[in-house]
């Protein structure tokens, strides 16, 4: 690494190593010693940009936040109203195609998060910056911001199952073609379908056959 690079830019670094490493191992399941070896620095130096790895953990989590509010205010642009809120969905759609890693980690980032006070702390305020930013950047009313955060987060998981489906208008008729396709199947050919009826079962004869 090069001797001239500065603190911030080290620690720039290494925020985006651990959002990589975190998203494939998570915190229980990642060690500061993989971050620090991405980077190009040692342990000990690590700990000098971070004090702990909660700490790290946090910034990380911190900044995929970010930059989702970045995509989000970027693809708004001067739209507003319903075309702010398309502008923005579509760009959100998009980052999770072209970044799994940030789909990953934020995955990550809401499991972390129950029974972990200070990340759910964290996860409470930037929630709350992202729906002031979607209502601040369409000027929509709060039950729009909701729709609209309820949406992305079932695409996040839609996207994560890689369940086809047609955004906007056509998603709910996609995902009701989608689901009734599956119906009485599982992912090992099993038959799952309660609603058919089923043969009773023959009693036991206590005397043997």
């Amino acid at each position: 690494m090069s001797p001239r690079m500065s603190a911030g830019e080290r620690r720039e670094m290494a925020i985006k190593a651990a959002m990589a490493e975190f998203a494939s191992g998570g915190y229980e399941g990642t060690s500061t010693a993989a971050i620090a070896e991405r980077v190009g620095v040692s342990q000990p130096y690590m700990f000098r940009l971070f004090p702990t790895k909660r700490a790290l953990f946090l910034a990380a989590a911190d900044r995929c936040f970010a930059d989702i509010e970045t995509v989000l205010r970027d693809a708004a642009g001067g739209l507003h109203g319903k075309e702010a809120m398309v502008a923005m969905a579509d760009a959100y759609r998009r980052l999770l195609r072209e970044d799994p890693t940030l789909l990953r980690f934020q995955l990550k980032i809401y499991g972390a998060a129950v029974g972990e006070d200070e990340l759910a702390r964290l996860g409470h305020h930037r929630w709350a910056r992202l729906f002031r930013l979607i209502g601040d950047l369409s000027g929509a009313p709060p039950e729009e911001v909701v729709r609209f955060m309820a949406v992305g987060t079932l695409v996040n998981v839609l996207t994560a199952f890689k369940v086809p489906h047609t955004p906007g208008d056509e998603l709910g008729a996609s995902l009701d073609a989608w689901a009734e396709g599956l119906r009485g199947t599982d992912p090992g050919g099993f038959d799952l379908d309660d609603s058919r009826p089923r043969p009773a079962k023959e009693e036991e004869n206590p005397d043997g056959p």
